[in-house]
């Protein structure tokens, strides 16, 4: 069994808007149903978890009963942290799910997810017992501690940019929160992070540009001009 798992407990404070960025409507729809949608027509996909915000629970109970969301099986209470958040959601997948389930986690604002990319996931976790879906970084990269002078440059064609859905089985992470406790790591940035700085392989799946995280303005401009977006013919 996997279950998707969609961290939606962020307070968008880059985006600079009254409301969650996860929130807010484009074309009438919210972004988190746009998100969810993916994964209620997805085959390989058989339940889904929301971690949200207290104050939004109810909003996203109501939005998935208004747009079909069948597969949805909790909403879960935000932590401190987004670390914090993806553990209360492990912990409520293991009560209808079980520890020997699997476990994919997106984040709730990535709406443009594709079912290309879910299979690469699927297919990469089934063959190496993870995936994390990352690209490779095409422009040149430069260090710099205060943002105005470069130090370094980095090799980019040894560089990767990940992005969700990272797969894993829920007694990994289980572990991996549980270890994380225990050498006092609290905050990291994402799970592949927190899989990483406990000594564990990240085996990439595919990504993909589209596949962007909503976080400020211009990233809503380019969501909304994908959505009525189509590829020509002549792409291959």
């Amino acid at each position: 069994m996997i279950t998707a798992l969609l961290t939606a407990a962020g307070t968008g404070t880059r985006m600079g808007q009254d409301i969650p960025k996860q929130f807010l409507h484009v074309n009438n729809k919210p972004i988190i149903i746009y998100t969810m949608e993916v994964f209620e027509n997805d085959p390989n996909i058989d339940g889904i978890v929301v971690v949200t915000l207290e104050a939004w629970v109810e909003v996203v109970r109501a939005y998935a009963k208004q747009f079909n969301i069948t597969k949805l099986k909790d909403i879960v209470v935000g932590g401190n942290t987004g670390q914090e958040s993806i553990a209360n959601g492990i912990h409520s997948i293991v009560q209808f799910a079980g520890k020997d389930s699997t476990v994919l986690i997106h984040d709730g604002n990535r709406p443009l997810v594709s079912s290309e990319i879910i299979s690469s996931a699927v297919a990469t976790f089934n063959k190496y017992g993870s995936a994390v879906a990352a690209i490779p970084t095409v422009e040149a990269v430069f260090t710099s501690h205060d943002g105005l002078i470069s130090e370094e440059t980095l090799p980019r064609e040894l560089l990767y940019r990940t992005q969700t859905p990272h797969l894993y089985s829920i007694a990994d992470v289980l572990a991996a929160h549980e270890e994380a406790k225990e050498n006092g790591i609290s905050n990291t940035a994402a799970t592949c992070v927190l899989m990483h700085e406990l000594g564990k392989k990240v085996y990439f799946s595919k990504g993909a540009e589209t596949n962007l995280k909503i976080t400020t303005v211009d990233d809503l401009l380019i969501f909304k001009a994908l959505l009525t977006t189509r590829k020509d013919d002549f792409i291959r």
